[in-house]
């Protein structure tokens, strides 16, 4: 799947003819940049895990495994496969050898022990890639800590494996931003495009939005995982990961100048199989031009892309002179949409970021949705959220939504 280049050459012309981003998003590419498999902990094989991806609609997928990548061997005994599965009914061999043939498996015995060399994202990509239809994105989740805190980072689009950084002397911040330095110095190294976001903050509690702010080197993080161990809401003590997400954006704006994050959704999925069975809950959407990990990350990087849990956007409209936000929601029959236009102002009070920080200006209801940021704000996001319930919730009462990336800060 490609992206129409008449309808990119007309956007960019209307870019800089009328100071607007005007993105028709139906041509959009699906993907997801977070996923695990045996070759970590998840708990099914890669082949199976990708096959099940493009059976539902995505145009590309990344396995992100902890500090490692495809390549090479990996052995695992049967004994080991089953324990990680908790499957109910059928296992993760049978259900390999069912859908790929008994002759796919590689079984070699090691000792006493008869087990499985998994198969390579070469391999996989040998078998199951298809051009300008479905692309293997190489990608590894640094799994660092700080302070005895995880600090987990997610590069995509590498071709060697970044190494995690484990230093109990040092924060979270300060692991945090030697890892952004490392892949940004691996692509500058390289000359290959790499995207590297910040995962889960909430997890174990471990990075706050003042964390994030403070890192300039990191552009990116997760509003959106789809594992139930994250802590997405908050607590009574500790604000959900929009909230932080607009907290950091306020400070990057408006204290240190700088750009605000772009918030990326992803499944990361470990079980498909018994117990927590998690792919299909957050993705993105991206303008690439083509199928390529060098385009997708170029587009990302140019904000060309939205966050989604299940809401489907037609067209995303900014005017930079009229400072209006537009949004054209995909219809679906039985469904209503409401859109909330959110920002921060320009005298917010920090003490109070409850209130006073990631404002709601207005609450839209409908398949299309228009706001004109206010000319006190900072900054403009759009949060859409369906009347449909998420198919697969990874929280009590989780309804499907959309996430817009931040506009209207250049200005400031």
């Amino acid at each position: 799947m490609k992206r129409n280049p008449a309808i990119a050459l007309s956007l960019l012309l209307t870019a800089s003819l009328t100071h607007a981003q005007d993105y028709d998003t139906r041509a959009w590419l699906k993907g997801n940049t977070h996923t695990h498999s045996l070759w970590s902990d998840g708990n099914d094989f890669p082949e199976m895990i990708i096959a099940w991806y493009q059976e539902n609609g995505y145009d590309f997928i990344a396995l992100s495994d902890h500090n490692v990548l495809q390549e090479g061997e990996k052995w695992l005994s049967a004994a080991q496969i089953k324990k990680k599965q908790r499957a109910i009914g059928r296992d993760a061999i049978s259900k390999c050898e069912a859908r790929f043939g008994k002759d796919w498996i590689q079984w070699e015995t090691r000792g006493e022990e008869k087990g499985i060399l998994l198969k390579t994202l070469e391999q996989c990509n040998e078998a199951l890639g298809k051009p300008g239809e479905f692309y293997l994105l190489p990608a590894e989740e640094i799994s660092n800590s700080g302070s005895g805190k995880p600090v987990h980072i997610n590069a995509i689009n590498i071709e060697e494996v970044i190494p995690a950084v484990k230093e109990d002397k040092e924060t979270a911040q300060e692991v945090m931003r030697r890892s952004m330095k490392a892949v940004k110095a691996r692509a500058k190294e390289t000359g290959r495009p790499i995207l590297a976001h910040l995962n889960h903050p909430n997890f174990q509690w471990a990075l706050t939005a003042e964390d994030l702010a403070a890192v300039a080197e990191g552009d990116y993080f997760e509003v959106y995982n789809g594992h139930p161990g994250i802590n997405h809401l908050g607590d009574e003590t500790r604000p959900g990961d929009e909230k932080i997400w607009d907290i950091a954006n306020t400070i990057r704006i408006a204290e240190m100048k700088a750009a605000p994050l772009k918030a990326v959704a992803t499944d990361d999925s470990h079980t498909y199989h018994g117990g927590d069975v998690s792919p299909g809950r957050g993705w993105i959407m991206v303008g690439a031009d083509a199928l390529d990990g060098d385009e997708i990350v170029i587009a990302m990087e140019k904000g060309e892309f939205y966050s989604s849990s299940g809401v489907t956007l037609d067209r995303i409209s900014f005017d930079q002179t009229s400072r209006e936000l537009t949004l054209e929601i995909t219809p679906a029959e039985g469904v209503e949409y409401t859109t909330e236009f959110i920002g921060t102002r320009d005298n917010y009070d920090a003490a109070a970021a409850e209130t006073g920080i990631g404002e709601v200006f207005a609450t839209v209801k409908g398949n299309t949705a228009s706001f004109t940021m206010p000319d006190d704000a900072l900054y403009l996001r759009a949060t859409v959220t369906s009347s449909r319930k998420h198919v697969n919730p990874s929280f009590e009462g989780q309804m499907q939504q959309a996430w817009t990336q931040a506009v209207g800060w250049e200005a400031q």
